[in-house]
């Protein structure tokens, strides 16, 4: 298939391109960025008039319930709805049923999802088996199934020994461990601590619980110096932390999720369970200060913390429903919205959800790792169309998800995919 994409602008955050200007796909590649060749014969031509073309989405957090929930279809719609939302590449944590401790199951997954056709898979392994924080994975068998890290996902690790064994062996072999912050004990709340859990009467997590775990992570990576990817940074002083280790010279980046990036715990309101999320919506200067770090590279991706929970499992008192939220499709026009209310470049509100996230994955990609989140010639035929003009307002009834409930509920928000493209192939287009 031949594609040639006509009259858009023409975005790439990580060589600074930036102009109306054509491009050419041809056997999965893109062949041509501004200077299509005389004699180019597509198949099929994109009009991307009064839109933005730029890399495909990465997303470095996105459950997708399977293994667990093959019978209904789960990484049928989820993978539908990474492509809706203009992600071409998606990293799903271990925590599934069973668990991905197993190179069998992880083969599987990705087997399955590239069956669909649709967005790339990039699965963690367990870091310990069954994530009981016990023992050891084979990191290596899981590495050769398709891994590209290992994490807890989260369930905290409750021997500091564990953890420091496994950075040890991490670095020995170059494997990156994902770590999201949470002290065990501390972290056992539904709602930040503050006054509105306290006048809720909800029982609190402390920003402590993040700090804690990461003043523990940093002193062991100082020791081990493995490479850690921090997920979810939810607070202020966590920031702080993070700041600091990396101009320490610590190997770390980490990430923020959507729902942190824009919302409050007043969003909580009369105890709406959609804003029942892991980690918990903090307070004002918390957001600030997590919006100001992912602007200046403290903070290096935005994540959609996409986890579809069903109705049975929403529809609860506050502090009894799952948490987690579905966010595959929100993704791009969040980080959209993140540009237009904040007044942050347009180039760096989509680097965050492009290239900067495909480097937090560096060699873990193989030989995709020169072009995922890029449009270069040569590279990788992923690429998102987008109306960055055209607002839309979430309804989750409309949504591709399996999973319906999201905090932004009612919000309208800017950017409508109209095409995406993954390797060369039209995987979503808007009728």
């Amino acid at each position: 298939m031949k594609i040639l994409i006509q009259n858009g602008r023409v975005i790439d955050p990580a060589s600074g391109l930036d102009k109306h200007c054509d491009i050419a796909i041809a056997a999965g590649r893109i062949i041509g960025v501004g200077k299509v060749a005389p004699d180019f014969a597509p198949h099929r031509v994109l009009d991307a008039s009064g839109c933005i073309v730029l890399p495909g989405l990465v997303d470095l957090a996105a459950r997708l319930r399977e293994p667990g929930q093959e019978h209904a279809g789960m990484l049928e719609s989820e993978m539908a709805a990474a492509v809706a939302g203009g992600v071409t590449s998606l990293v799903c944590p271990p925590d599934t049923d069973p668990v991905l401790d197993e190179p069998g199951l992880v083969a599987m997954l990705k087997f399955r999802a590239e069956k669909l056709h649709q967005a790339r898979l990039f699965p963690q392994g367990a870091l310990t088996r069954n994530l009981a924080g016990e023992v050891l994975t084979e990191m290596a068998e899981l590495t050769e199934a398709g891994c590209i890290g290992f994490g807890q996902a989260e369930v905290p690790l409750a021997s500091t020994q564990v953890l420091q064994r496994a950075l040890q062996y991490a670095d020995t072999f170059g494997y990156t461990v994902w770590l999201r912050p949470q002290e065990m004990h501390l972290g056992k709340g539904v709602a930040a601590s503050g006054p509105l859990a306290t006048r809720l009467g909800l029982s609190g997590v402390p920003v402590a619980a993040e700090t804690i775990a990461l003043h523990t992570i940093f002193e062991l990576l100082k020791s081990t110096g493995a490479r850690v990817h921090l997920c979810r940074i939810s607070s202020a002083a966590g920031v702080e932390l993070v700041r600091r280790a990396k101009s320490e010279g610590l190997r770390v980046t980490c990430d923020v999720s959507i729902n942190s990036l824009h919302l409050t715990d007043h969003d909580i309101g009369f105890f709406d369970s959609r804003a029942r999320l892991s980690p918990p919506l903090r307070q004002q200067r918390d957001r600030d200060a997590l919006q100001a770090a992912l602007l200046d590279g403290t903070i290096d991706a935005l994540v959609s913390d996409h986890n579809p929970v069903d109705e049975d499992a929403k529809t609860l008192p506050f502090a009894e429903a799952e948490p987690g939220a579905t966010g595959l499709e929100l993704l791009l026009s969040v980080a959209l919205k993140w540009s237009r209310d904040s007044g942050v470049p347009l180039a760096r509100a989509l680097a965050v959800v492009t290239n900067e996230p495909a480097r937090v994955l560096g060699h873990a990609l193989g030989t995709l790792q020169a072009s995922v989140g890029q449009l270069i010639e040569g590279g990788v035929g992923d690429v998102c169309i987008v109306d960055a003009e055209d607002a839309w307002t979430v309804q989750g009834s409309a949504l591709r998800s399996q999973g319906k409930h999201t905090p932004f509920g009612g919000y309208e928000l800017p950017g409508r995919v109209r095409y995406t493209l993954v390797g060369g192939q039209v995987a979503f287009e808007r009728g």
